[in-house]
């Protein structure tokens, strides 16, 4: 399969700060692909670099083939970039800005792909209305509009649904996946990690501008199975298994295990105190749990 952003050795300081350090990874054609990490892990600076907002200190990257330095035109034009921040032009109508958003990237006449994403993304009664009168929600899906106006083969979605209600969660959500059906190629950055999980093939974790893991989400989820067990006991946890304790659920003991076989470790704990097991239960697993055991980890990909 072709490789849609190939991102090799990207190193960025800012003065005495590492925003990035020696990042690679590639992203093929058609994927869905999450980028993860912690606040100050460096994706914003990642996305920055990809889209040409700044340039990185070493290293190279290429969107569909063009590097973002010295062939940066064609880079743009393969990219749509959806950030996290609210910017917008107060005087023009939504229609407007998509208009002139088309004209940037030198497209005439594109009233009806633009028909179609007012449509798509629900903005259709809305296209005539001035954007300083949107709702913060609604000038979060004229910004998706945008990125898409030129029709790029490459979507990156830098926390899209930050602050936004269920609804249009939901038909943004439908919206980008027809797109990944049709062969573009999404990559997301995201706190609700739920989203990642569900629509994601592939993850990438950064921490402290480092990449920390690259793998199929199933392949994340399986390494960590098995990894917590929750416990009613007859009384209190006994003293030997507190450092394995995690939270206290419903009132169950949540306990951490090394590895699954560790399971029997902590039952000879609780039969050497002369306790029953009146429930037991082997957590499952999710995305949010193995990203906050990468995050505590120091593992690197």
């Amino acid at each position: 399969m072709s490789t849609a952003i190939d991102i090799v050795g990207v190193s960025k300081r800012y003065g005495t700060l590492t925003a990035l350090d020696d990042v690679s990874f590639s992203v093929r054609q058609g994927e869905f692909f999450a980028l993860l990490g912690p606040n100050g892990a460096g994706k914003t600076t990642l996305i920055s670099a990809l889209a040409g907002l700044a340039r990185q200190d070493e290293g190279t990257i290429r969107v569909m083939g063009h590097d973002t330095v010295h062939d940066f035109r064609d880079a743009r034009m393969a990219l749509g970039v959806v950030p996290q921040e609210l910017v917008f032009d107060p005087f023009f109508t939504v229609r407007e800005t998509l208009v002139f958003q088309s004209g940037y990237f030198g497209i005439k006449r594109n009233d009806a792909w633009i028909d179609e994403l007012l449509f798509k993304l629900g903005l259709t009664e809305k296209a005539n209305a001035n954007m300083r009168a949107l709702s913060g929600g609604m000038k979060r899906r004229v910004m998706v509009a945008q990125a898409l106006v030129h029709r790029p083969p490459v979507i990156v979605l830098d926390e899209p649904t930050a602050g936004v209600d269920v609804e249009l969660r939901q038909s943004l959500w439908d919206f980008v996946q027809e797109l990944n059906d049709a062969g573009h190629t999404i990559v997301l950055t995201t706190h609700y990690l739920e989203e990642a999980e569900t629509l994601c093939g592939r993850i990438a974790m950064l921490k402290r501008g480092r990449l920390i893991a690259l793998e199929p989400k199933e392949k994340l989820l399986a390494q960590s199975a098995g990894r917590e067990v929750a416990l009613k006991l007859s009384g209190p946890l006994p003293a030997a298994l507190e450092a394995l304790k995690t939270r206290e659920e419903d009132g169950r003991q949540v306990l951490a295990l090394t590895e699954p076989a560790a399971l029997e470790t902590v039952l000879a704990a609780v039969r050497e105190a002369g306790l029953e097991v009146r429930d037991l239960t082997l957590v499952e697993t999710d995305l949010e749990t193995v990203f906050v055991n990468m995050m505590r980890g120091s593992r690197t990909a």
